[in-house]
């Protein structure tokens, strides 16, 4: 790493056989913003597709939920899709690591990012899965704890006992200290592994290990990056999920480069 490199990202801290870790500025993710909605303007086509299927799938899913009675899983499914965010966004961290390399960009090339690594990154998806599971069943847990185990019998009633009821502010709170838990540990986890995963031959206790060491090092900017990742998640949720259509290609090619900049090569 040069001098000047040294300067943008600061030091490099090492451990053992590990990749090195650099420690950045606490302006970085708005670099990393930057940089991402630059890898959707040089791949309009491949990054606005990738996210545009995200639309669809989601509402198919809530209206599914919603015919079947389940209508109280909309809402932490919803939360949780941040949990398996990075798996989701690997076939956009391949249509970056292209860009960056000078190779051609394809959405085929973007689905079949799976393949680098599968092994690998089926396992790591195996963890983001049941941290998913584990927040699912904690919020049904505390809805049971504040609200009794009978649910209401239509959306308009959750949506009533939820937000205008005396149980219901206390439940939010605690509902969002709960999920903030989980949701940092898997950030910690996630937030480097998977695109690691992608663009090296590592194992996924190297993956998971660095990305544990580059955020806790980072802990200040990485918390900053959090809390932007949250916000344009939650946006694009917000909007009927059309929002995701550009939300999700827009945090996937920063959270590249978020990467990069955070492991030395």
């Amino acid at each position: 790493m040069n001098s000047a490199s040294q300067s943008q990202n600061g030091r490099a801290a090492h451990g053992g056989a590990l990749p090195a870790v650099r420690q950045v500025r606490l302006d970085r993710p708005w670099v990393w913003l930057a940089l991402g909605w630059r890898d959707v303007a040089r791949a309009p086509q491949v990054s606005l597709l990738y996210g545009a299927a995200l639309v669809p799938a989601s509402l198919a899913l809530a209206v599914g939920l919603s015919a079947a009675g389940m209508f109280y899983l909309i809402l932490p499914l919803a939360c949780g899709f941040m949990l398996v965010g990075p798996l989701v966004a690997v076939g956009l961290y391949e249509v970056s690591r292209r860009l960056a390399a000078g190779e051609p960009v394809s959405l085929g090339a973007a689905v079949r990012a799976y393949s680098r690594n599968a092994v690998q990154l089926s396992l790591v998806g195996l963890i983001l899965a049941l941290a998913l599971l584990f927040w699912v069943r904690t919020a049904l847990l505390l809805f049971a704890l504040f609200f009794g185990l009978q649910p209401p019998v239509d959306l308009r009633g959750f949506i009533d006992l939820v937000l205008f009821s005396t149980a219901g502010l206390p439940f939010l709170a605690v509902g969002t200290l709960a999920g903030g838990a989980i949701a940092a540990a898997v950030f910690a986890i996630s937030a480097v592994s998977v695109p690691m995963l992608l663009d090296r031959d590592c194992d996924v206790f190297t993956a998971v290990v660095t990305s544990i060491r580059a955020v806790t090092l980072n802990w200040r900017a990485m918390t900053g990056w959090a809390a932007l990742i949250a916000l344009f998640t939650a946006a694009g949720l917000s909007t009927a999920f059309i929002g995701l259509a550009l939300a999700m290609p827009l945090i996937a090619h920063a959270s590249w480069h978020a990467y990069k900049d955070l492991v030395a090569d």
